[in-house]
């Protein structure tokens, strides 16, 4: 059986000419690949252990899961795919929801494996229907929907739970990374999360220094408290194994983390049609693969204790820039996280981060969440002019950002993201099947993967995440996470 296991040495050994790739069963010399997944390692780095601090999970489980989610899933796709799987930010919603401030991780954890679970089997059905079932299911209006419902039900979070906490440091985090995201181009702007970080715990340490302890926020019991505390920092062990934890379920909270599948189907899908387009190789076999290799790795690293996993568009970028697709890379990637998740002494450290940096870097990332729905919705061309995309997407986002509730017992209740992603994706489907025909959004024509034109309309005829843009000619728009297939061929452009 043929595991991706073997590469073929490129050339000599030495990085590729102008105009020439390295791809996925090919490889460099060793000491280049190894080269290669440091570079993979920093790109993935800052999301990947941001998002467990955030979600009130071991950021050092997360990176050394992340390690393992990555050899699964290219094992699984034959290393025909060649990807990083870091932390994924599509349950940080639910998260907030479940376990707000780290309360209840077992909770969390085991709705998140359940959504790994659907996931994978959802991957298996795409495997045996074929790609186009994910956008007769999913098409881009209601993906579209559900991801900016994901993100801007994200936005009390940042204003009751970190801002409030030091609205300067916040304040001046935010404005870092949103300066860095524009100003700084190449690899360093694909890590502006994690330079915002370093920034935001530098400037905590000067007012430290320069103001004292900050103001505890009303509720926290009053006083002052130091914004870095590295105390534990200095007690950790250099070497050791993280916090694991069996998961816990209920039906509520599984509930309000199932809506994240529908975005993990659509991420998946994008980076897919990514790499395809930046290989030249047909990955549609491989779409199904993919899918469900994602969700077994979420249900393996949360079944731990772990987050849940996803492909990672920041890599693909350093694809992009290198024009080394060799999975070689990421398996000594892949190695390098699971050597850093038995450092606790590091996951001590990204445990004391701020939540006055927190504040300033969820402003940012909640909304770009958020955005890219709209993003999924501008480049698909999804007509709002058409009763049957507007009116059930209008009711689910009002209904899920703005908390509204439906008491279906005294005990259970839908509401917030599992509320209005129902209503989204069953008024959607509803509708399309009672419209007369002259009113039903345009299906994808025959032909998809050749791109599609002006005739396209209704729902969206291309699935994805705001990476599998098809317009070659289109000029970028300079923000985070555009990228045009041209730029993504030639090395440019940014990738969130």
């Amino acid at each position: 059986m043929n595991l991706g296991l073997r590469w073929k040495l490129y050339g000599d050994g030495s990085a590729p000419p102008p105009g020439e790739v390295v791809r996925p069963q090919e490889r460099l010399s060793w000491g280049r690949t190894a080269g290669l997944g440091a570079q993979h390692v920093i790109a993935m780095f800052g999301a990947t252990f941001v998002f467990p601090v955030i979600m009130g999970l071991d950021p050092n489980l997360a990176i050394m899961m992340s390690g393992v989610a990555t050899i699964l899933f290219l094992l699984i796709v034959q290393g025909r795919v060649p990807s990083y799987l870091g932390t994924s930010a599509s349950f940080v919603a639910a998260a907030a929801v479940i376990s707000p401030e780290g309360a209840n991780p077992a909770v969390l954890t085991g709705a998140i494996l359940v959504a790994g679970v659907v996931l994978a089997l959802s991957g298996v059905a795409i495997h045996l229907l074929g790609p186009r079932a994910v956008l007769a299911a999913f098409p881009p209006a209601v993906t579209g929907a559900v991801v900016m419902l994901i993100g801007f039900n994200l936005a009390p979070v940042v204003a009751e739970n970190y801002w409030p906490f030091d609205q300067w440091v916040g304040l001046l985090t935010m404005a870092f990374v949103i300066l860095a995201t524009v100003l700084l181009r190449g690899f360093l702007g694909r890590i502006t999360i994690l330079l915002g970080l370093v920034f935001g715990f530098v400037l905590s340490w000067v007012f430290d220094q320069a103001f004292g302890a900050a103001p505890l926020p009303e509720g926290q019991g009053g006083g002052a408290a130091p914004r870095v505390d590295l105390g534990a920092v200095g007690d950790a062990a250099w070497i050791g194994l993280p916090d694991f934890h069996a998961p816990v379920f209920e039906t509520s909270a599984i509930l309000v983390a199932l809506p994240a599948v529908i975005a993990l189907i659509a991420e998946n899908a994008g980076h897919v049609k990514a790499v395809q387009e930046m290989t030249g190789d047909d990955l549609n076999p491989y779409m199904g693969r993919a899918i469900f290799a994602d969700g077994l790795a979420t249900s393996l690293a949360s079944s731990v204790g772990g987050s849940p996993t996803t492909t990672y568009a920041e890599n693909i970028g350093v694809m992009a820039a290198t024009r080394v697709y060799s999975t070689a890379a990421y398996y000594v990637a892949a190695l390098v996280a699971i050597l850093f998740g038995l450092c606790p002494k590091f996951g001590e450290l990204v445990a004391a981060t701020p939540a006055g940096v927190l504040g300033g870097i969820t402003v940012v990332l909640y909304g770009m969440i958020g955005l890219l729905g709209a993003k999924i919705w501008v480049e698909n061309r999804v007509d709002f002019g058409n009763p049957i995309v507007l009116v059930p997407l209008a009711a689910g986002l009002i209904a899920g950002i703005g908390g509204v509730s439906l008491h279906i017992t005294e005990g259970f209740s839908l509401e917030g993201i599992a509320l209005g992603t129902i209503i989204i994706l069953a008024g959607y489907h509803v509708l399309y099947r009672l419209a007369p025909a002259s009113m039903r959004p345009a299906p994808a024509p025959d032909g998809i993967e050749d791109g599609h034109d002006a005739s396209d309309s209704g729902a969206g005829v291309v699935l994805g995440s705001g990476v599998d843009t098809r317009d070659d000619t289109a000029a970028p728009s300079g923000g985070v996470g555009t990228e045009t297939g041209k730029e993504r061929r030639e090395g440019g452009g940014q990738v969130t």
